[in-house]
């Protein structure tokens, strides 16, 4: 009979490496999310992300004049694009769940556009800075270079990145895990800090800051890891 560390690493070690594999584990998991779209927006209306949005614009704010084009990828309601507009920048929101992509506009005004993580098409060197809360550690490892690529390209010079990611303790951790429901569920990709940080510089960014989140508590119980990334310079 197996245990739950026996179920929990037969899922984990189910690695995407192809690409049709990749694109179910980007797909279903987005159907996660929406089948409980409304719920979780609900949940997460009130979460404070002050400290990123900080992390994020103080870098800016040291070297360019605002207003400044900021994409939030994986916007979900729509909650920081309203904190971005309300600070009087310029936000575009992307989201792969289409009810979110929804909410969204409905709540913002702010043009939302509705991508796959593992698919991006952006516009290049549209945008000051790009804002990833908690989304990048659901695309698989295979799928994560071309991202950060696709994210490095559609920054200005100097454009800062923000990522906020749920990390492996240590380790590289990569695979299915249960969903939102009894009938979906999710990939995730949580990766050491080391290989976190190696992926981004192979992508083009200079690392600025790091800190685990949420502030305050040891660190076996924060499991994000938030890191403030500069465009290298060509």
């Amino acid at each position: 009979m197996k245990t739950l560390a026996n179920i929990l690493f037969t899922m984990l070690s189910m690695t995407a490496n192809t690409e049709e594999q990749i694109r179910q584990a980007t797909t279903k998991t987005l159907a996660d999310y929406g089948a409980v779209a409304e719920q979780y927006a609900r949940g997460n209306m009130d979460h404070d992300v002050s400290q990123n949005i900080h992390a994020m614009l103080e870098p800016l704010q040291t070297s360019k004049e605002g207003p400044f084009d900021i994409l939030d990828v994986c916007c979900a309601s729509g909650r920081d694009l309203v904190a971005f507009k309300a600070m009087g920048h310029r936000p575009v929101g992307l989201d792969g769940v289409p009810e979110f992509c929804r909410m969204a506009r409905k709540l913002s005004g702010c043009d939302v556009w509705e991508q796959n993580l593992a698919t991006l098409n952006l516009p290049p060197l549209r945008f000051d800075a790009v804002f990833c809360n908690a989304c990048l550690f659901h695309l698989p490892l295979a799928a994560l270079s071309s991202a950060l690529t696709a994210l490095q390209a559609t920054l200005r010079d100097g454009g800062i990145l923000f990522v906020s990611n749920a990390h492996g303790f240590g380790k590289d951790q990569e695979g299915w895990t249960n969903g939102r429901t009894p009938t979906t569920r999710s990939y995730v990709c949580w990766l050491s800090e080391d290989t976190w940080i190696q992926t981004c510089e192979a992508a083009g960014f200079e690392l600025l800051d790091k800190f685990y989140r949420p502030p305050g508590k040891p660190r076996e119980q924060q499991p994000f890891l938030a890191t403030v990334w500069r465009k290298k310079e060509a």
